[in-house]
């Protein structure tokens, strides 16, 4: 067991929008330090969102984001010799960082050529309640309902 809780660390916002949560995405999104590309990248995708759906892209964003963030979990659990998935609910800052880690690794993984576009796509898709982001929520909560029996066992 740690002696004291680790002090909680409070990021700056970004330089254009001002906007706290835009920096915890951009830095999800960075590799290896580059996050000066990480924010071009996201601001590029951006205005992308914007050129495509005639609509605020950083509000797009955030509606994409908070249709990603899942309200349960399910949690690995020995009971008696045996693992058992007991489904839990997401703290708050969990949720959003599941939500915007999903929304990125789909983003990767998407077919266009750039990560920009990439970006741009997941986004459109995530706030209109499609795309693999969505989808990995809609499993996430599944399962949880499918381990409703198990609920009793939570930690």
């Amino acid at each position: 067991m740690r002696k004291a809780k680790p002090k909680k660390r409070y990021i700056l916002p970004d330089p254009i929008y001002q906007d706290t949560m835009v920096t915890k995405f951009v830095n999800n999104l960075m590799l290896q330090g580059k996050k000066s590309v990480a924010y071009g990248i996201f601001y590029d995708a951006v205005k992308l969102v914007e050129d495509k759906t005639k609509e605020n892209g950083l509000e797009t964003w955030k509606t994409a984001i908070s249709n990603v963030c899942p309200a349960v979990e399910v949690k690995s659990r020995r009971v008696g010799g045996a693992t058992f998935q007991v489904p839990v609910e997401v703290r708050p800052e969990r949720k959003l960082a599941l939500g915007m880690k999903w929304m990125i690794k789909y983003a990767r993984l998407r077919g266009e050529k750039t990560m920009m576009e990439r970006l741009a796509a997941e986004i459109i898709a995530a706030s209109k309640g499609e795309g693999a982001s969505i989808k990995k929520k809609d499993d996430t909560h599944r399962m949880a309902e499918a381990n409703k029996a198990f609920s009793h066992f939570r930690f």
